[in-house]
């Protein structure tokens, strides 16, 4: 079959209008490399799509049922159905019209539909759904956005670590913030701490070990060498991510031997506990770790008995002499960091604090870590998640990470995707989903090709919908949809009709004449905030340090400094036109605070006048990526920040 005439039945958008209005259409060679790195699919013929029922959505005449799906001009009537889940059958049923009512009552979850007519039968997911997801329990409130990893303190091993996390959070409680928001905690690569992006993880599923603090662990006992280590990585303006690697997980297994020895009281049960609760999940991580740097290859090159997950295999590999002892202090190292998070979360509900823990979850993952070996039927490691070109990336991107494809999430019943968000909000008050639009369409570009040469391949946007509403209520989390840039028609409304919030960033909230919007433009149910990591600080913003490094750089900016000029312009007369008149960080922090978005986040760059933003897209080795450490610790924050002028600028949504 033609390329293109097989793409168009599979979802596959071959040509598409990028950012700066240019029609572009993907060559016949990279969308062969696409087709043939999706998982074999046969176009459904009786009902194309997953099903979702929204639990208790009415019917157009007002009367409740558990709702209706077309179905095609192929099905030939009539048609029989039947639901199932994993203890026998639901309900079943037959239809003689192009249509099916679903009973009312079904039990929420994600079941099985089987259809059939006299040309033959199909089966597909059922998804039951809350008719929203969670929406919180406040009314608006704000938090501060913080680079973990970046914080500064007396005690921490030259990188942050959850006991700052707690520290964070008793600082933004006292000046009525009612949370912190997170870089991606997620799983990196232990032996190539040079990789540090957090939105280049390993595995979503688990936890940066990193953000362990070793001396919080009741068994562990600093040594001297250890202690001698410490002053020179405090020392330091950037992240020695290599040299605290190396000091904290001989550290981790410095505590791994004295535990075993001598547990404290109770955390042995506990870590049994911990061990039950994630099951052959952990144990497969574990595994694979073990594998990883015994083969030290990637893992489609690993033997045939370890290419796929193998759970006998992961059974055998725990209880070998060999690798036993290896296998548990990974799922140790797991259950400390799970533990550790866990308490600050605690804390901050303990403290009042109304979000807590405001947490990121990146797009995709490395495609030779753990999540992409697990998932190869949802996850393809031969195509990247990427975008397209736009006016501030003029060549695209390609961002190096596989994502989840729709035929493999519908052939695993969505349970990658529902593993990954139960991962992230287990300690979450709310989380946000980095590049939310591919819950809609994910820009893939196959391996080997230059970015420009994607293509836009659909999802299942309902389906995905409807299971992060079951998770986002079944964890009492708030989820927040990243939707910046090239909006596909109708994504903002589905998405908020489901009760997913937008993500809006001041810079980007303006008119086609450069008009900054009032205060009253802003959604309700959305994050406000100025800026986000991969754009300029506000000190760096106002300086044109941003346009000047990325010059240097040989990055188009995307903007002139006449263009800056006319923007510093027109904040300052959206400031002037809110009786503001300062234009001083406070002050836009006073104009994000009157905006109707129920959370407001301030990120800790800007409270603190930081001119260099934490990370440049586009960049890796050029720019201290991921690596810059505030300049002030955490126990001197208070004196660094005018507090009076925040807690005036943020008292309408404060708590305190």
């Amino acid at each position: 079959m033609d390329p293109y005439a097989k793409a168009q039945t599979l979802g596959i958008q071959t040509e598409y209008i990028d950012g700066s209005g240019h029609r572009r259409v993907t060559t016949p060679e990279a969308l062969t490399a696409i087709l043939d790195a999706l998982p074999p699919q046969t176009p459904r013929r009786i009902v194309a799509d997953p099903v979702v029922i929204r639990a208790g959505h009415g019917t157009r005449d007002g009367t409740r049922d558990g709702g209706r799906t077309q179905l095609s001009e192929a099905a030939q009537l009539p048609v029989r159905w039947k639901i199932m889940n994993g203890t026998g059958v639901l309900a079943q049923g037959e239809t003689h019209e192009r249509s099916v009512t679903w009973p009312s009552g079904l039990p929420e979850g994600v079941h099985r539909l089987q259809l059939s007519d006299v040309s033959g039968s199909e089966e597909l997911p059922l998804l039951v759904a809350p008719e929203r997801a969670f929406g919180g329990e406040f009314d608006r409130c704000w938090v501060i956005a913080v680079q973990l990893y970046g914080v500064r303190s007396a005690r921490n091993w030259g990188i942050g670590d959850f006991t700052d996390l707690e520290g964070l959070l008793a600082f933004a409680n006292r000046l009525g913030a009612d949370g912190i928001g997170l870089n991606p905690l997620h799983a990196l690569f232990d032996d190539r701490p040079g990789d540090c992006s957090p939105y280049s993880p390993n595995s979503r599923l688990f936890l940066n070990a990193l953000y362990v603090d070793v001396e919080k662990i009741a068994e562990f006992h600093i040594d001297a060498e250890t202690q001698a280590a410490l002053a020179q990585l405090r020392s330091h303006d950037m992240v020695d991510y290599v040299g605290v690697a190396a000091l904290k997980w001989r550290a981790l297994r410095a505590a791994f031997a004295a535990f075993k020895a001598n547990p404290g009281l109770g955390r042995w049960q506990d870590f049994e506990d911990y061990r039950k609760e994630h099951g052959a999940l952990l144990t497969r991580f574990a595994c694979f770790e073990v594998i990883r740097h015994k083969l030290n290859t990637p893992w489609w090159e690993w033997p045939d008995e370890w290419r796929q997950p193998n759970d006998a295999a992961c059974g055998k590999l725990r209880r070998a002499r060999d690798s036993a002892a290896e296998v548990e202090f990974i799922e140790f190292v797991q259950w400390t960091a799970d533990r550790q998070l866990g308490a600050c979360q605690a804390l901050a509900h303990k403290l009042g604090m109304r979000v807590g823990l405001y947490l990121d979850v990146a797009v995709g993952v490395q495609s030779d870590g753990f999540d992409a070996w697990n998932e190869q039927t949802a996850i393809s490691r031969h195509l990247g998640v990427g975008a397209p070109p736009d006016p501030l990336n003029t060549a695209g991107q390609d961002w190096g990470l596989a994502g989840f494809n729709a035929a493999g999430l519908e052939q695993r019943a969505f349970e990658p995707f529902r593993q990954m968000l139960r991962a992230s909000m287990h300690h979450a008050g709310a989380i946000r989903l980095d590049h939310a639009f591919g819950l809609k369409r994910l820009y893939l570009v196959p391996r080997g090709f230059g970015p420009a040469n994607g293509a836009y391949v659909l999802m299942p946007f309902e389906a995905l919908l409807a299971a992060t509403a079951q998770e986002s209520v079944a964890n009492r989390c708030v989820v927040i949809g990243e939707d910046l840039g090239t909006v596909p028609e109708g994504f903002r409304e589905q998405m908020n009709g489901w009760g997913i919030w937008s993500y809006l960033v001041m810079m980007f909230e303006t008119d086609d004449h450069g008009v900054f919007r009032n205060a009253d433009y802003y959604l309700p149910n959305a994050l406000v905030t100025f800026n986000t990591h991969d754009l300029s600080t506000y000190a760096g913003w106002r300086s044109f340090s941003d346009l000047k490094t990325k010059r240097a750089l040989g990055i188009d900016p995307g903007e002139t400094d006449e263009g800056r000029w006319r923007a510093l312009g027109q904040l300052d007369e959206v400031l002037r036109r809110h009786d503001i008149h300062s234009h001083a960080f406070y002050s836009v922090a006073s104009f994000l605070a009157r905006t109707r978005s129920r959370i407001m986040a301030v990120s800790m760059e800007d409270l603190l006048g930081i001119v260099d933003q934490p990370n440049i897209p586009g960049t890796v080795y050029e720019h201290p990526n991921w690596k810059r450490r505030l300049p002030v610790s955490l126990e001197h924050l208070a004196s660094a920040i005018d507090i009076d002028a925040l807690k005036r600028a943020t008292r309408e949504r404060s708590h305190a």
